[in-house]
């Protein structure tokens, strides 16, 4: 690299799984002196943000807003449906789910995990199998991961809605969007979901700090059924508040607010089927040039099967020492931040440093997709990590609709 310049000079870019990159309007909304939380713009601005962020999960039913990441808006959804003692169901494709359970059973709810790996999608033949032989029915709910960011897995949650039904199941049905909402179609209502959850990090475009959490009728009547509910957690006066400040149990998170404002009217604008169609088409121009890649060479794709595949976060191996060798070179010398891997190798092991991930959620374009990919050639060419020619062409083909 000696006498190259720094070529890292210039505007960073953070292609990781979350936080995505927050488009400059959001930035600009934020970038202003502190409201008043009693009266005025604030407060009524805030109130316009309920019917666009169910315009985004396309339901007709409550949303909460808490001063939380999405780990915080798990938490929520179970303190509001379930309590100690309570069962619920897990399917598992990645880490994230894993973790939800973890959640789950240190609130003093059994998680029964039907784990399938960090490679395939629900079985839902064994789901199936399993909500019938709950004849008692033990479980409450059922877990569902639409995306796991980990793994890149993007799982069928209408199926397990009507694998509930099927079985005559009176389960609740809760699902994890954090990393699908604004990036996936989902569809809350048509599908059947009880409870959603998501965050404000990932495909709406806004620093980490807000975690969102919709819920219908039916997990309104099992709330209602709880013997007690955390004071703060409770997601009854946040979506139906007779003050402000019971809204966010307390302060508002002010100039996240003024960034939702922002990113919500972006989306809007675009239209969400639009912003869906955008991330699949991004989606396979990133996916063109990684089989190129792995066409000669180490690098392989977590998910073979592109219907499985997930159109936000693509999770790839390398082998190791390879990727992280990979995410730092491509920091350190362009400015090209990608995701590590998570989950897929014991932390510390390693195994784990052969593993990375591609962030494409959010505020995204082609020139970006084509320049992060760009770099990782460069890496891949500086490092003399073997990979197949022709990457870049066959992103280029996908991207012209070719």
């Amino acid at each position: 690299m000696s006498g190259s310049g720094n070529m890292a000079a210039g505007r960073p870019y953070l292609a990781i799984p979350g936080p995505s990159v927050v488009p400059d309007q959001v930035l600009q909304a934020m970038h202003r002196p502190s409201p008043n939380i009693y009266a005025g713009e604030l407060v009524e601005m805030t109130a316009a943000l309920i019917p666009g962020l169910r315009r985004v999960a396309r339901t007709q039913h409550d949303a909460a807003i808490y001063i939380a990441n999405g780990h915080g808006a798990w938490e929520a959804a179970l303190q509001n449906t379930l309590q100690p003692g309570d069962r619920v169901l897990v399917p598992a494709s990645g880490r994230f789910a894993i973790g939800w359970s973890e959640m789950a059973e240190a609130l003093g709810i059994g998680a029964e995990i039907l784990d399938f790996g960090p490679h395939a999608p629900w079985d839902m033949d064994r789901i199936a199998e399993r909500l019938a032989a709950d004849r008692e029915h033990r479980i409450k709910a059922v877990l569902g991961v639409h995306v796991d960011t980990s793994s890149s897995i993007r799982n069928d949650v209408a199926a397990l809605r009507r694998a509930l039904d099927a079985a005559g199941h009176p389960a609740l049905l809760l699902a994890d969007c954090i990393a699908s909402l604004g990036c996936e179609r989902f569809e809350m209502d048509a599908w059947g979901v009880d409870v959603m959850v998501s965050a404000s990090q990932k495909g709406l475009m806004v620093p980490p700090g807000l975690g969102f959490v919709f819920f219908n009728g039916r997990a309104a009547a099992a709330r209602a059924a709880l013997p007690r509910v955390s004071r703060y957690w409770d997601w009854a006066p946040r979506a139906s508040p007779d003050e402000f400040y019971q809204y966010f149990g307390g302060t508002a998170p002010t100039h996240h607010l003024y960034g939702l404002h922002a990113a919500l009217g972006m989306i809007h604008a675009e239209g969400i089927e639009n912003v869906w169609a955008r991330h699949a088409h991004l989606a396979r121009a990133i996916w063109a040039a990684c089989e190129a890649w792995g066409a000669d060479g180490p690098l392989r794709m977590n998910v073979p099967d592109r219907r499985l595949r997930s159109n936000a976060v693509t999770a790839l191996h390398i082998g190791s020492p390879l990727g992280t060798e990979l995410r730092h070179w491509l920091e350190r010398h362009l400015g090209l931040t990608l995701g590590i891997g998570l989950g897929m190798a014991p932390a510390g092991s390693s195994g784990w440093h052969g593993f990375f991930r591609i962030g494409h959620m959010g505020h995204v374009n082609g020139h970006m997709v084509m320049g992060l990919l760009g770099g990782i050639e460069t890496g891949l060419e500086a490092l003399n990590i073997p990979h197949g020619p022709g990457a870049l062409e066959a992103a280029a083909r996908a991207l012209a609709g070719r």
